[in-house]
């Protein structure tokens, strides 16, 4: 039997998208928000429902999460992930971690499984070694056009470029939200940098009395006005997530002129995806209907009927 109302919004990076790249990234989003859900329709929580699909999209190379990640100045692939449960507050990340393909299932276990929230580095390593989460060598997370990019120095502070990130908010039919996001961070960055995606209130937040959000941009923008936790502010103050979403946006172009990427679901099931760069593919699945678009303004639909069996 079919559950009822919940709700899965995905993002998958906000930037400039060349033309050709754009279908595939808009369909594989459509599908990870599909599977998010059909996990819900298996009596998945709004974690199970995030955490499904990140790795879903971590596992694919037209993301800069997991497999496909750009590389730092050295080379090399530097991962960092975030999820939130709203219920609780309960919260875990991983920072700056090497060898894993999919980190965001590594910094649930760190929520769950001790009392921090978010292990970096070694740290991480040694904690997934313990915990028997298996590593992977790291050319296998590496791929040619992570290569170009690097050769092309990308990274530049143009928040414009493909950025990739991704990241999801749910709610699921018990009334509890949501949020992880995962990057590879930016190309040809210092070793060690880390962006917004791990800390708590920037990459994303999750609260039951408000809702979920998840953000994509330049992360030292987003990290100085705590975007995805203003953004919740705003909903406890009654906005509706579009609002907040937009306000929160504004406000981050008009104290430091960069653009960004959001997408947000409250407590009562509304939701909006919502971005100020060119494109930013996304997709959601909210009463019977699946909405997705990768272009400013564009929203599609189409019926999943069938998902439900």
């Amino acid at each position: 039997m079919c559950t009822k109302n919940p709700v899965i919004v995905i993002h998958g990076g906000c930037g400039k998208y060349k033309e050709d790249f754009q279908e595939i990234c808009l369909l594989l989003v459509k599908e990870a928000a599909l599977q998010a859900y059909r996990r819900s329709q298996q009596g998945g929580t709004a974690l199970d429902m995030v955490e499904e699909a990140s790795m879903f999209l971590e596992n694919d190379p037209h993301f800069n999460a997991g497999c496909g990640a750009v590389l730092n100045e050295c080379g090399e692939v530097e991962l960092d992930a975030f999820i939130m449960d709203g219920k609780n507050l309960n919260a875990g990340a991983v920072a700056a971690v090497r060898n894993i393909a999919n980190p965001t299932k590594l910094a649930r276990l760190i929520m769950e499984q001790t009392k921090h929230v978010m292990l970096s580095d070694r740290g991480a390593s040694r904690f997934a070694k313990a915990v028997g989460f298996p590593e992977v060598p790291m050319e296998s997370l590496i791929t040619e056009r992570s290569r170009e990019r690097l050769k092309k120095n990308l990274a530049a502070v143009d928040s414009q470029i493909e950025h990739e990130t991704i990241g999801a908010v749910a709610l699921d039919t018990a009334g509890n939200v949501a949020c992880a996001t995962s990057t590879g961070g930016l190309s040809n960055t210092l070793m060690g940098r880390i962006g917004d995606t791990p800390c708590i209130g920037s990459g994303g937040y999750a609260d039951n009395l408000s809702g979920a959000v998840s953000t994509t941009g330049t992360g030292e923008a987003i990290m100085k006005i705590t975007l995805a936790r203003l953004i919740t502010f705003n909903m406890e103050r009654g906005m509706s997530p579009a609002e907040a979403a937009d306000t929160g946006l504004k406000c981050l172009w008009t104290r430091l002129q960069n653009t960004a990427g959001v997408i947000v679901v409250n407590n009562a099931g509304d939701w909006a995806a919502k971005f100020t760069t060119d494109n930013m593919p996304w997709a959601a699945v909210a009463g019977g209907k699946l909405y997705y678009g990768i272009a400013l303004g564009e929203v599609r639909t189409s019926p999943i009927e069938d998902i439900c069996q």
